[in-house]
């Protein structure tokens, strides 16, 4: 039989999962309103990765983003409020409106950041973990990354001096099965678990639309590179039900597919499982449903009451500065 979550810790991974899911279908109609500066990345579909296993780790542990972020930061402790606003571009966003979709960040909750560079993360969590270890402390540092930065020279460079160097930094493979428009049979020769291997680094693989599963999994890695064995690869196997950004036509790929892993959604999963366990019923499902959508409009109208970022800002917050 495999192992379960306890009731009170199913029903709040639950609701962190319908607060990602909520907060990405509002971006999108904030996006199609022209509200939204550049691009935004979604991360529907994918919610069971970060509530399973990012959501475990403790205040004072680190995570490397992607431009695909949004669920980690919420994951690891974001608030909805600052989130929206940040991502609107304003002065209480998380950033004072300056990182946008693609950098957010915040030091307080231990997120390095997002990336818009694709691997731009596994360097800085590389960093992360070397820090880690030279002060003596056990944090760890988890990066997120995909399929189409699993064939960076980042990548490679980043698991190999974590491995020589024994760095307490897990590597989360979110396989979502595309590189923008790239499916991964058409991209990665061979497979994660041989460049693992080749770099002499602990592998495990687990269905990433499972939240008990990637939980459990998460568990496990988390001690072992906590334990200062030195790091590991963790694959989380899952789709991205979106475009590669918000407007994609998605052209490259069938309606059949689509459809066939929204029948795999993780969400619809976990309601399944608390209404077999009868820990919730439909009515209490939806009463759920209806305060996270509440708690998302309310974050929605503030970030759009918050202020534009002060045209004088433009010089704070930066870390070096020229001089004659």
């Amino acid at each position: 039989m495999s192992r379960q979550l306890d009731a009170k810790t199913l029903v709040d991974r639950y609701q962190l999962m319908l607060r990602i899911r909520f907060h990405e279908e509002a971006i999108k109609i904030l996006y199609a309103q022209g509200k939204i500066g550049g691009s935004t990345h979604l991360y529907i579909g994918q919610e069971a990765i970060a509530a399973g296993l990012i959501a475990q780790l403790r205040r004072d542990d680190f995570i490397s983003s992607t431009h695909r972020g949004h669920g980690h930061m919420l994951a690891k402790g974001g608030e909805l409020k600052p989130m929206l606003a940040e991502i609107l571009g304003r002065a209480d966003g998380y950033c004072k409106g300056k990182g946008g979709s693609m950098h957010i960040a915040s030091i307080t909750l231990g997120n390095l950041g997002a990336n818009g560079i694709v691997s731009g993360g596994l360097p800085i969590a590389v960093g992360s973990g070397l820090s880690a270890k030279m002060r003596g402390t056990d944090q760890i540092t988890v990066v997120s990354f995909g399929d189409g930065a699993a064939n960076e020279g980042n990548t490679h460079e980043s698991m190999n001096l974590a491995s020589l160097w024994k760095l307490p930094v897990l590597f989360l493979f979110e396989n979502n099965h595309y590189a923008v428009s790239t499916e991964i049979r058409r991209s990665m020769a061979g497979n994660m678990e041989k460049r693992a291997a080749g770099y002499d680094i602990l592998f495990n693989r687990v269905d990433g639309n499972d939240l008990e599963a990637v939980h459990f999994a998460g568990q496990e890695a988390t001690a072992y590179v906590r334990s200062g064995k030195g790091p590991m690869v963790l694959q989380g196997d899952t789709y991205r039900i979106e475009g590669h950004y918000y407007g994609d036509a998605m052209v490259y790929r069938s309606v059949e597919e689509v459809d066939a892993w929204r029948k795999k959604d993780p969400i619809s999963h976990v309601e399944t499982l608390l209404v077999e366990r009868r820990i919730m019923d439909d009515i209490q499902i939806e009463a759920i449903r209806e305060a996270v959508q509440q708690e998302v409009d309310e974050a929605v109208a503030f970030a759009e009451a918050s202020p534009q970022p002060a045209m004088e800002s433009i010089f704070e917050d930066v870390y070096t500065e020229w001089q004659a």
